[in-house]
């Protein structure tokens, strides 16, 4: 069975970079790096060598190290096919229900639109890791600067099917903001609150929230939850249809 080891590396004011590394083959894999000085200085520590970057969409937070870490490693850029002429340094260009290898792990292809028009995400179902980048945040989902709505629900309800052991492993720390908006919704909701709570502890502390697991985010995250009647009541549209309830969400946190 080929694990994966997952190093969190956080950069800028508030992105995660992943560092992914398949053991028996020792393939490592950079997932949406923001720069590049910082993974290429935890590769060295670590002593793993980085052999591909795995981009989820074009935005420079999650490309803009490219073209620094091929050129100091040689290493293979893999990134969405509909993005193809917005990926810095792209060699392979992948589309829905493809199979990405990483040494001896494999990783399949999630086409979910909506924060841009070519967002995907890698899905390791022996590690149960999925590298979402900007589609589905702890207790959020990304603004659609490109896509709509209706897209935006198809895509997080694709992510949805996939197990509750699923780890998030989404590219921004967000959650505790997150979590203030999903409770401005649902004051009640006694999950949430103490989702809250935790999520306060570990900030308070200086820890990460992220990776979460779809899970609690099933239960919790507003944005999973468009087609619950009790989110419906709570925004006061009941009757109203699931993307109509997730378009609302959306556009109340836009402005919160």
């Amino acid at each position: 069975m080929a694990q994966l080891e997952i190093q969190q590396i956080p950069v800028l004011s508030d992105n995660y970079v992943y560092l992914v590394r398949e053991a028996d083959s020792g393939a490592v894999a950079v997932v949406d790096p923001a720069v590049s000085k910082p993974v290429l200085e935890a590769a060295k520590q670590l002593g793993w060598t980085i052999t591909h970057i795995l981009n989820t969409h074009h935005h420079p937070d999650h490309v803009g190290g490219n073209l620094e870490i091929k050129k100091a490693t040689g290493c293979r850029i893999i990134g969405p096919a509909p993005d193809e002429a917005r990926i810095p340094g792209i060699d392979e260009a992948v589309n829905e229900g493809d199979i990405v290898k990483l040494g001896e792990a494999e990783a399949e292809i999630f086409f979910v639109p909506g924060h841009t028009r070519g967002h995907i995400a890698f899905w390791f179902p022996e590690s149960q890791a999925l590298f979402c980048g900007d589609t589905l945040f702890a207790l959020g989902c990304g603004r659609l600067f490109e896509g709509s709505p209706a897209q935006m629900w198809d895509s997080l309800r694709k992510l949805r099917e996939l197990p509750d052991t699923a780890a998030v492993y989404c590219a921004h720390e967000y959650t505790q903001n997150n979590a203030r908006f999903a409770l401005s919704i649902e004051p009640d909701n006694s999950q949430l609150q103490e989702r809250a709570r935790q999520i306060d502890s570990l900030r308070k502390d200086g820890k990460p929230t992220v990776p979460s697991h779809l899970g609690e985010e099933k239960a919790t995250n507003p944005f999973l939850r468009a087609d619950d009647p009790a989110l419906a009541t709570a925004l006061n549209l009941q009757g109203r249809s699931a993307q109509e309830c997730f378009a609302e969400v959306r556009r109340r946190k836009d402005v919160f």
